[in-house]
């Protein structure tokens, strides 16, 4: 899969070649990370890839040329733009998966006010957020959707196994997990995970995951029952 990702700080990605089993998943070309550089494409003698707000207001915005010049040269027609956007449908696992499907997407980051209205309506495909919350600009946001998506791609884990047992993976939280040792300040590890029978463990890790949504996020358990129901 190929990410592009557009911004004015391409040093923030840096990171992310070296981090865990995305690092590996990079350095082994199955996810090919186009970090692209805003201003490179910016006509201005200074780089300059922002202005000041028309009708008055405070803060800079980015401008369209410089990112529309870099769209043209460097991303697709018929590959989707992504903007990291506070107004963006909340990101969750669905999303995730789906991304994960595309063998080349844009990932669009703002920064400073936002960026100019124009280059949203007329160049960009979706909107996405992290939460109902305002960043300084959208670069955490885009690794955390690449970080997020990678683990939906064959290859990139050890055990392919892993990404089903996630928590939102099937809507369900995860269930509650242990390691040695077996005994910690009078916490015990449940018995039924130590006696190997797997028909029993798998009816308990159900168990559990339904406990901790229930307890965790109700939302979640009540759309749950909801869904085996239908």
């Amino acid at each position: 899969m190929k990410i592009n990702v557009l911004t004015v700080f391409p040093e923030s990605f840096e990171y992310l070649s070296q981090y865990g089993v995305l690092g590996k998943a990079i350095e082994n070309g199955i996810i090919q990370l186009e970090i692209i550089n805003i201003r490179d494409y910016s006509k201005d003698k200074h780089r300059k890839t922002d202005d000041e707000i028309y009708g008055g207001g405070c803060g800079m915005v980015m401008t369209c040329q410089p990112i529309v010049d870099a769209i043209e040269a460097r991303c697709p027609k018929d590959k989707k733009i992504y903007f990291m956007s506070a107004q963006g449908k909340v990101l969750n696992q669905e999303k995730l998966k789906s991304l994960a499907k595309e063998d080349e997407i844009t990932l669009l980051c703002g920064h400073y006010e936002g960026v100019d209205a124009r280059v949203i309506n007329h160049y960009v495909d979706e909107e996405i957020s992290l939460g109902d919350y305002v960043l300084t600009g959208g670069e955490m946001a885009a690794m955390v959707i690449i970080d997020g998506l990678s683990r939906m791609i064959d290859g990139v884990l050890g055990n392919e196994e892993s990404a089903k047992t996630d928590s939102h993976y099937e809507l369900l939280l995860q269930e509650d997990i242990y390691t040695r040792p077996r005994e910690y300040r009078g916490h015990l590890v449940p018995e039924v995970l130590l006696e190997g029978n797997h028909k029993k463990i798998q009816e308990w890790r159900k168990k559990s995951a339904l406990e901790n949504t229930k307890k965790k996020r109700p939302d979640l358990y009540q759309k749950y029952l909801e869904q085996k129901e239908q």
